[in-house]
């Protein structure tokens, strides 16, 4: 856009609510933004526009922003001076090759997916920069929904049908631990199919958003969603209900599965999971005699915890017991980071097979945090995150980072790791302010450069052409323009072999070439290309050949901790969405479910300040005394700081497991017991 021009623009919300993505209209005079709404023609979110992105025009102006590169006076010092970006770069560099590449860490978080979530540029072009110089890579998967999907991917069914499927065709849903906040746009199509007779089941530890859009909610014990899944194949099997022809022509294991079973009955998964006997009988024969059934799962926040892939493993069976897979509205729906059969990318400026040999730190969380307390890493380049907050066990990852030479931290934002860590900050671009392109699981968006960048706010491509100059990779950047690499990750028949200049002749999206029906062609994801009952790949990974319920470890703590998203935040994002004023207000304190019982036993009344703590660590918050969630269960909204000073690091499966699907499982237990006592004031230090 020519500097001082007027006009409406489209692009997208930055939130990454994946698989909602919505569309915005920008309007601009003189240079400057005016406003943001919602787009009425984007055809996934069709006007819709959550207050988090109505928030994001306050990105834009803000007193808050980092607008200049800076360098902290010295270790412990709370005192910055700013700097040029040469400086500031040639300090990185000279510290990146005093360390060697090997002890070199990058890490990004969402924040760098803001313009570009579901294509991925900027994580691409950071993978590419680390497997040409041969430092550090890790894939974020493993902070967000690769251990769910490693449970789906076990049994072989990763791939998802569209939500237009579900409104159009479904007859009967299961949202399994999908919460309405994480995915807004999928609420129209679960009310459309409402209104078609669709039968909505919700199932979740509390009851949610989604609750008030069911037709009967299951709220269950964290963890137990396995135990849940092998009674109701216990009840499909042993009736019968289950689809013998599929199961012949598209499975393995039947006749292990249907032995494993007969020890799970409902009666036996009634004390684990909370919910009765006749209940799990009864949704057990309604979901497989009331075709097409389709089950929403959730994307992340009931896979924290040491047993989390299990609850995909086994849920993942259950769709090909009743021969939902293939068919339409039946299957697997919307997912956070799931694609549609046929949705895929360009990935060959990856540079995979040129990244030089060396000791690589595995896709695993609790390895990072190790290497760093080991000082096998000297040096991290955190791009749009805010790692204190976000990995599990912040106290080890506190003594990690401090024991590094040098962290950067790449934002638009002041946020709990620059604070206390970093030594180099570095001003990011927003969305506005940079080419970018985002899909959902049908369509394909440009997000176009509005507003010229402020300050001396540079994107990424910038920070990593600049590094690559200075350390002598001098083929990173081969293209002429920031519409180069676009164009090479757009390069795929699934989009058309679509480039940015298609996308601007064509108004600023172009539908994908995808079949809104998953596994149309009943090719599942396994060594066989049939469903994984009995999985000899995960007896080979070491794990169970067959889908199994383990309890959480054990502790003297006596309620159980789980997070989630609200509509009021995304995770950690925007300094904890305290630096947008609209968000602060919504949200202005960490806030924790607790139920009445557990409350009055307690002396904690609703409102009052409260202390949350375990063997790890403690934070403060207030008590919100509620029915909604069962006693022995609190819930919190996740990335509020202090958080993961409660949860575990410690590694759910073995290192040679973690990459198996091409993203990670690498997720730490994230498993947190705790105590919840009163206290007479907050204090959030």
């Amino acid at each position: 856009m020519a500097p001082g021009a007027s006009g409406v623009f489209r692009t997208m919300c930055p939130m990454n609510c994946h698989p909602t993505l919505c569309g915005m209209k920008v309007e601009v005079e003189d240079g400057r933004l005016v406003g943001v709404k919602g787009d009425p023609d984007n055809p996934d979110s069709r006007g819709f526009l959550c207050i988090r992105g109505r928030a994001s025009r306050e990105i834009i102006d803000n007193p808050e922003r980092l607008l200049h590169p800076l360098v902290r006076a010295g270790r412990g010092d709370t005192s910055w001076r700013e700097t040029t970006w040469d400086e500031a770069l040639d300090l990185i560099a000279r510290r990146m090759r005093a360390a060697g590449p090997r002890a070199v860490g990058t890490w990004s978080g969402h924040g760098l997916g803001a313009n570009n979530y579901g294509t991925r540029i900027s994580s691409h072009l950071l993978r590419r920069f680390a497997n040409l110089y041969g430092c550090q890579w890790w894939t974020g998967t493993m902070i967000c929904w690769g251990l769910g999907a490693y449970g789906l991917g076990l049994t072989g069914a990763l791939e998802t049908s569209t939500k237009e499927d579900m409104s159009a065709h479904s007859a009967f849903i299961i949202l399994w631990g999908a919460n309405l906040a994480s995915q807004p746009n999928t609420a129209r199509h679960i009310v459309a199919a409402r209104k078609r007779g669709a039968r909505v089941i919700t199932i979740d530890i509390r009851e949610t958003e989604a609750s008030s859009q069911s037709d009967e909610t299951f709220v269950i014990r964290p963890g137990t969603d396995a135990a849940l899944a092998l009674a109701m194949m216990h009840v499909i099997i042993g009736e019968h209900l289950y689809d013998v022809d599929f199961v012949a022509r598209h499975t393995e294991g039947f006749d292990e599965l249907a032995q494993h079973v007969k020890a799970h009955s409902p009666a036996w998964a009634a004390p684990i999971t909370g919910i009765a006997a006749e209940r799990i009988v009864e949704l057990a024969r309604r979901y497989a005699t009331t075709p097409p059934a389709m089950i929403v799962v959730g994307g992340s926040s009931m896979y924290k915890g040491a047993n989390g892939w299990q609850g995909g493993r086994a849920i993942g069976c259950l769709p090909a017991l009743i021969g939902s897979l293939g068919v339409a509205g039946g299957g697997f729906g919307p997912r956070h980071g799931a694609s549609t059969h046929g949705q895929t990318l360009n990935h060959s400026l990856l540079a995979n097979d040129r990244r030089p040999p060396g000791d690589d730190i595995p896709n695993q969380m609790s390895r990072i945090t190790e290497a760093m307390l080991e000082r096998r890493l000297r040096v991290m380049l955190l791009f749009g995150t805010n790692m204190v907050s976000s990995f599990a066990d912040t106290e080890q990852v506190t003594a990690g980072l401090a024991r590094q030479d040098l962290v950067v931290s790449y934002d638009l934002f002041f946020n709990d790791t620059a604070r206390r860590h970093a030594d180099v900050v570095l001003p990011a671009t927003s969305w506005l302010e940079e080419l970018g392109c985002k899909s959902t699981n049908t369509h394909l968006y440009l997000m176009p450069k509005i507003l010229d960048a402020p300050g001396e706010t540079k994107p990424v491509t910038f920070v990593l052409r600049e590094l690559a100059r200075r350390l002598g990779i001098t083929d990173f950047w081969p293209w002429e323009t920031d519409a180069g690499p676009v164009d090479a990750i757009l390069d795929h028949p699934s989009t058309g072999h679509a480039t940015v200049a298609d996308l601007v002749a064509e108004g600023g999206m172009r539908a994908l070439n995808i079949s809104h029906v998953a596994y149309p062609d009943r090719k599942f994801d396994t060594p066989s290309g049939k469903i994984d009952l009995y999985s000899a790949r995960a007896a080979s990974l070491g794990f169970p050949a067959l889908p199994v319920h383990d309890d959480l470890p054990a502790s003297t703590f006596p309620l159980t901790l789980r997070y989630g998203r609200t509509l009021t935040h995304f995770h950690g994002f925007y300094d904890h969405g305290r630096a947008l004023p609209t968000l602060a207000k919504a949200d202005p304190e960490p806030e924790l479910w607790i139920a009445p019982a557990d409350a009055e036993a307690r002396g904690i009344a609703d409102g009052a300040a409260i202390r949350i703590h375990n063997e790890r660590g403690d934070m403060t918050a207030r008590a919100l005394v509620t029915s909604k969630i069962p006693a022995g269960t609190v819930w919190m909204r996740d990335g509020w700081g202090g958080m993961n000073r409660l949860s575990s690091g410690t590694a759910v499966m073995p290192d040679a497991a973690v990459d198996v699907f091409g993203f990670s499982g690498g997720q730490a237990a994230f498993d947190a017991k705790v105590e919840v006592s009163a206290r007479s004031s907050l204090d959030y230090s």
